[in-house]
């Protein structure tokens, strides 16, 4: 008797038939295309299981030029959002760089940040709605227990002013709740802007949403940790950072 093979979503196939046609990875169903990489999606399986359970992990993919290395990182993205995941994923260049002290690591953040996914939006720009859902459960939870949703949520935002740049980070969770709750789009614009770090001086940074602070060079690793931390209390299992051309790191000037 012939095995009954797993239909593919009509999203996924007209991704996969358009990405193939423009010669670039897709963003969605690859799954259903990757053969041969048995014990290494095993691996990558684990991994993701590890950070569920609320530990990390750091791999690096090795190859020549063409051997699909971007295309195996599109394979972990993939697992990560069906695993419920919230993956993050830019491309390394001289202009966007881990260490820096001239806004490439801030602009590196930014383009994560952009590049946000979950599984109901694979396609990115997903950092929105992982706000509205943070806000959202908070809702709920008052609902079932009484409680106003402002404690709530201040409750859930003081675990993340213990960290580094976690006070102008709350602040500005805060501050998106309140546009959230009295229609002022503007006030949860800037927010998402903050954490997209998209403000780049202390001023305007202060007069949009009262905070002394904004997303620097020097605290992309820690807004990174409270990125984390804020996924999880949105309800989903952990974050998923993919960096890719790390070969672009040769083009910077070593003088």
């Amino acid at each position: 008797m012939a095995t009954k093979r797993p239909r593919i979503k009509t999203r996924e196939r007209d991704s996969i038939i358009q990405s193939l046609k423009a010669g670039v990875v897709p963003r969605t169903g690859i799954q259903h295309i990757q053969v041969g990489r048995a014990n290494e999606i095993k691996a990558i399986y684990k991994d993701i299981d590890r950070i569920a359970q609320g530990g990390s992990a750091f791999r690096l993919i090795i190859g020549e030029y063409g051997s699909g290395k971007t295309f195996f990182l599109n394979v972990i993205r993939s697992i990560a959002l069906e695993k419920r995941l919230v993956a993050v994923n830019a491309d390394l260049s001289p202009d966007r760089r881990i260490h820096a002290s001239a806004g490439q690591a801030r602009n590196l953040y930014s383009e994560l940040m952009r590049n946000m996914a979950t599984r109901t939006r694979p396609e990115g720009n997903a950092l929105t709605a992982v706000v509205e859902r943070f806000v959202n459960s908070a809702q709920e939870e008052a609902e079932k227990t009484g409680a106003s949703v402002s404690s709530l949520i201040n409750d859930r935002l003081s675990s993340l002013s213990e960290h580094v740049g976690g006070f102008d980070f709350a602040k500005v969770i805060e501050a998106y709740w309140r546009g959230h709750e009295n229609d002022d789009d503007e006030l949860k614009s800037n927010a998402i802007r903050w954490l997209r770090a998209e403000f780049s001086t202390k001023t305007d940074a202060r007069k949009a949403l009262g905070v002394g602070g904004f997303i620097s060079d020097t605290s992309f690793y820690s807004s990174l940790k409270l990125m984390s931390l804020l996924v999880r209390q949105a309800g989903y299992e952990g974050l998923l950072v993919v960096l890719d051309e790390m070969v672009n790191l040769y083009k910077l000037n070593s003088k």
